[in-house]
């Protein structure tokens, strides 16, 4: 008998199971997981927090409530701005899980066109009023191709994700990890 969800002999996806891994990594080791979301019409997220179509949650047991990392979607309750709202994020709109810390974590391909549709320009992403599921969006990058790189990072250096590390320490030491580019 074959999955519904995967073509013949490639069985399910391994993304809900790396989320899973890397939010059991960040949560063990006492960091923030949060991921990034690309966002269209089947993403269920506050849209005044959304900019450039993605938003960025924290997902940790502290910021949640309820949450369940399923293997079709993200669901969790939290707050923005002081209100509660349910939160409904498919897997396949993960682009990202790391540690708010260490900006160490992975990276996933954006879906595909024809399960994402785009959503408006006119949203923008205000603070949030206190500490929640969303994080405060990096300062703006000027314009050109969005994605992910993996930067040289001393480890343990505390860098916050979307800033310049600290040159490595003469003699080596430096080891590649997440950080996000815009």
């Amino acid at each position: 008998m074959t999955s519904p969800i995967a073509p013949e002999g490639q069985g399910t996806s391994t993304r809900p199971y790396l989320i899973r891994a890397l939010h059991d990594w960040c949560t063990d080791n006492g960091f923030t997981p949060y991921v990034a979301v690309f966002v269209d019409r089947s993403v269920q997220v506050p849209m005044e927090y959304v900019k450039n179509n993605e938003i960025v949650l924290n997902v940790g047991f502290e910021a949640t409530s309820g949450l369940k990392l399923g293997n079709e979607f993200i669901e969790f309750r939290a707050r923005f701005g002081g209100q509660p709202r349910d939160i409904v994020v498919p897997i396949d709109h993960v682009v990202a899980i790391y540690a708010r810390e260490n900006g160490q974590g992975m990276a996933f391909p954006m879906p595909t066109e024809s399960t994402a549709g785009p959503v408006s320009d006119e949203t923008a992403a205000p603070a949030p009023e206190q500490a929640g599921a969303a994080a405060p969006a990096p300062a703006a990058a000027p314009a050109g191709p969005r994605g992910l790189r993996l930067a040289a990072e001393s480890e343990g250096d505390g860098t916050p994700p979307g800033e310049e590390p600290p040159e490595p320490p003469s003699g080596g030491g430096a080891r590649p990890s997440l950080k996000r580019i815009k």
